[in-house]
C-alpha cells in the first residue's frame, strides 16, 4: 500500500503554480525525500500531505484513505518542523506529550508512551529541562519525540536538521535513518541538501519549478539522471556538461560515440582518470581533504576531474585525461536523457 498518493494534485497562488498537477506515490515503510532548490514546491507538497494547505485540484490519499478534505488532525500524520516549534515554558516531557493531552488521551497511556519515547531517543535524563537548557541536537530530538509519541504511521519532516552544525547533522542523519528502519515508519522528508537525500532515502523525489523532475532510488537518480537538471543537481561535485558538434566535443577534435539526437555530453568528475590520451591544461585545483578537484581545459571547454587528495598537481601544467564510454551520459536539445 502507498503511504501517500497524489492524483493530479496542484496548488496555485493566483496565477503562480507552487505545484503543477502531480501524480505521486510514496511507499509504505519507506524513507522518501522531497529534494530540490528553494522555491521548487517541496515544502508545499509536504504541507498538502499534512493538510496545512488546501489543494487547487486533485485528490490526496494517506494509506489508501482519501484525506483531500480532512482536517490535519484527522489524517493520522505527525510533523517535525524546521524550527522545532517547542514551547519555551514547558519541560521536555510536557512538550512531548502536549498533543496527547489536547486529544484527551488517558493519563496512564500518556505516561507509558512518554517513557517509551524518551528512552528510545535518549531523553529520559532531560525530561525536566526547558528548551532553553538544551543543545540544538537535544531540541531536535524533543521535536522528533513529540512526533513519534503519537504513534502515527506517517511522519513528515520539513528540513529538521538545517539548524544544526555539519558534524551534528551527520550524526543525526544516521540516527534518523536507524530509527525509521527500527520502527518501520513511513517518512516524507524535505531537504535542499542532496547529501542528506542520497544518504538517507529509499526514494528521492527531485522537484523543479513545481514539477517532479525525477523519482528514483539514490543509486538510479545518480547513475541515470533523467535530465541535465538532475545530472547537475545530484553529486557533491556537479557533473561536467559539454556541448557536442558533429560527433565531437565542441571546440575540440575529440570524437565521441554520440547517439542520434545528442547535443550534450555529461561526464562526472570521478569518472575521469588522469591517465589517457586526451591532452588538457590544468587551470586550478581545489583540495578538499580526501579529494583534489582539478579544473582543466581541453580546447575551449573546461572539465573538472576528481583526483586522489594526495596527488600533487600544479596549475598551468599539462595532464592526460581518459574515460570509459560506459560512463558517458547523453542529453538531447531539450535537456532530456537519451537512453
Amino acid at each position: 500500500m502507498a503511504a501517500v498518493q497524489f492524483n493530479q494534485v496542484s496548488k496555485w497562488w493566483g496565477p503562480t503554480a507552487a505545484l503543477h498537477a502531480t501524480d505521486l506515490i510514496l511507499g509504505e515503510g519507506e524513507f522518501s525525500v522531497l529534494l530540490g532548490p528553494s522555491g521548487c514546491g517541496k515544502t508545499t507538497t509536504l504541507r498538502l500531505i499534512a493538510g496545512l494547505e488546501t489543494p487547487s485540484s486533485g485528490q490526496t490519499f494517506v494509506f489508501g484513505d482519501d484525506v483531500t478534505h480532512k482536517a490535519p488532525a484527522a489524517r493520522g500524520v505527525s510533523m517535525v518542523f524546521q524550527n522545532y516549534a517547542l514551547f519555551p515554558h514547558l519541560s521536555v516531557a510536557e512538550n512531548v506529550v502536549f498533543g496527547l493531552r489536547i486529544r484527551k488521551t488517558p493519563q496512564s497511556e500518556i505516561h507509558s508512551r512518554l517513557s517509551k519515547t524518551l528512552d528510545l531517543l535518549g531523553l529520559s535524563a532531560l525530561r525536566d529541562r526547558k528548551p532553553s537548557q538544551l543543545s540544538g541536537g537535544q531540541q531536535q530530538r524533543v521535536a522528533l519525540a513529540r512526533a513519534l509519541v503519537t504513534d502515527s504511521k506517517l511522519c513528515l519532516m520539513d528540513e529538521p536538521l538545517s539548524n544544526l552544525d555539519a558534524k551534528l547533522r551527520q550524526s543525526m542523519r544516521e540516527e534518523l535513518r536507524a530509527l525509521q528502519q527500527k520502527l518501520g515508519l513511513s517518512v516524507v522528508y524535505v531537504t535542499h541538501d542532496q547529501t542528506e537525500a542520497m544518504s538517507m532515502a529509499d526514494q528521492v523525489v527531485l522537484l523543479k519549478d513545481g514539477k517532479i523532475e525525477q523519482q528514483a532510488t539514490p543509486t538510479n537518480i545518480y547513475q541515470k539522471p533523467a535530465s541535465l537538471f538532475v545530472a547537475q543537481f545530484i553529486g557533491s561535485t556537479k557533473m561536467n556538461v559539454l556541448p557536442i558538434e558533429r560527433l565531437r566535443i565542441s571546440g575540440t577534435e575529440i570524437v565521441l560515440p554520440a547517439p542520434e539526437g545528442a547535443t550534450s555530453l555529461g561526464l562526472r568528475p570521478e569518472d575521469i582518470s588522469l591517465s589517457g590520451n586526451i591532452a588538457a591544461t590544468v587551470l586550478s585545483t581545489e583540495f578538499t581533504g580526501a579529494d583534489l578537484l582539478v579544473h582543466t581545459q581541453i580546447g575551449n571547454q573546461t572539465l573538472t576531474v576528481r583526483a586522489d587528495g594526495k596527488a600533487v598537481i600544479q596549475p598551468n601544467t599539462q595532464v592526460n585525461l581518459g574515460w570509459h564510454d560506459s560512463n558517458l551520459h547523453w542529453f538531447d536539445a531539450k535537456g532530456l536523457r537519451i537512453h
